[in-house]
């Protein structure tokens, strides 16, 4: 009865929905709707057609960008914090105005970017004060650079988390013992700190990742006619395109990029709590 209920939700609205999609993805659309069928025409035109293709290496590409900028930024924020912010006070407050926009609604979130990035932004407002440009520049917004900035705004708190919480459990005594071995502080950066954070970079990686991934509200607004990803497409077959059996056979193949990756992401976790056995 205690597993009953959890496992009846799961049922219906788990894995119902994907049976769905998946029963779908191999019906045929037949104008002006579409019809059962058990074939692979769905799949075989996602992989043989070049703007489905082109779509899909764009939105690995932008998520793999999303992830390293986020962990670039994120890891040197998480280590200061722990190893080297004194004030407890001040470490919590840094932590929390990094979590904080969490809290905030996500739309409003990728609309801010969009102002600032615009031709009346700040960024082209500062630029043209100190004289660097004449006249406002739309090179900033609406391509691939705009959807990079914006999701790693949105998206970094998901990559400081995972983080600064490995960082946290590591104990102060190994880097201690480092140290007393003669090791100085990168050595010992690389050989303690980094392996053992590993498992936060892996999960921060992976949420970052799989985001990004499945997003379309900020490709929408900031991204222009190249910024199209594959949950925009998706949302298209689904709507004006009237097809959903292609629609759901681009969802299952992003059901199963998202799974790959946490699958990876869960294995490397493993190894790094297990030290590598």
């Amino acid at each position: 009865m205690v597993l009953g209920i959890p496992l009846l939700w799961i049922a219906l609205f788990m894995l119902l929905p994907y049976g769905i999609i998946v029963t779908f993805s191999f019906w045929v659309k037949k104008y002006p709707t579409f019809v059962p069928a058990f074939q692979f025409g769905n799949y075989v035109t996602l992989f043989t057609d070049p703007q489905y293709v082109l779509v899909l290496l764009r939105t690995l590409k932008i998520s793999v960008l999303v992830s390293v900028a986020s962990l670039l930024l994120a890891y040197p924020f998480a280590y200061w914090l722990v190893f080297r912010c004194r004030s407890a006070k001040l470490r919590t407050w840094l932590y929390m105005a990094v979590i904080a926009p969490l809290w905030v609604s996500y739309l409003l979130r990728a609309y801010v970017w969009k102002t600032i990035l615009g031709t009346e932004g700040v960024l082209n407002s500062f630029l043209k004060s100190i004289g660097l440009i004449d006249e406002p520049s739309s090179i900033f917004l609406y391509n691939q650079f705009a959807m990079v900035v914006t999701l790693t705004y949105i998206f970094i708190p998901f990559m400081v988390m995972p983080i600064y919480t490995a960082l946290e459990k590591i104990p102060a005594n190994l880097t201690e013992a480092a140290a007393d071995l003669g090791m100085g502080p990168w050595r010992s950066f690389w050989t303690v700190t980094l392996p053992l954070s590993a498992p936060g970079i892996a999960a921060g990686a992976t949420l970052t990742f799989c985001l990004s991934f499945g997003d379309f509200i900020a490709p929408f607004l900031v991204g222009g006619p190249d910024g199209n990803l594959i949950a925009n497409v998706i949302a298209t077959q689904f709507g004006a395109a009237l097809n959903w059996p292609l629609g759901s056979a681009l969802a299952i193949v992003m059901l199963v990029v998202v799974l790959t990756i946490v699958s990876l992401s869960d294995r490397m976790e493993r190894k790094g709590a297990t030290g590598g056995i």
